[in-house]
């Protein structure tokens, strides 16, 4: 069920936007739930998974989903059949 539209986009001040507008650094994050403006189009954000932070560059068809969407926090698993192989 989507956010009601009275409500806004759900959106954190991220610290170092302004530099990271400006200089072109990725911004560090660890707002998975934070919705991608379209402000944010062709900047760069490292956003964590829980033990890493995935880089990621937004494109305007990521505008109005989330941060945590394009960050996997869970391996494939890979299955082997032998120990040796």
């Amino acid at each position: 069920m989507p956010r009601s539209v009275w409500k806004g986009p759900f959106f954190v001040a991220l610290p170092g936007l302004k530099q990271a507008l400006t200089q072109n650094i990725p911004v560090r994050t660890n707002a998975r739930a934070c919705t991608i403006l379209p402000s944010f189009v062709g900047l760069k954000f490292q956003i964590h998974n829980g033990k890493d932070y995935i880089p990621l560059s937004v494109t305007e068809e990521m505008v109005g989903h989330k941060l945590g969407e394009f960050a996997p926090t869970r391996k494939r698993f890979n299955y082997r059949q032998t120990k040796n192989r």
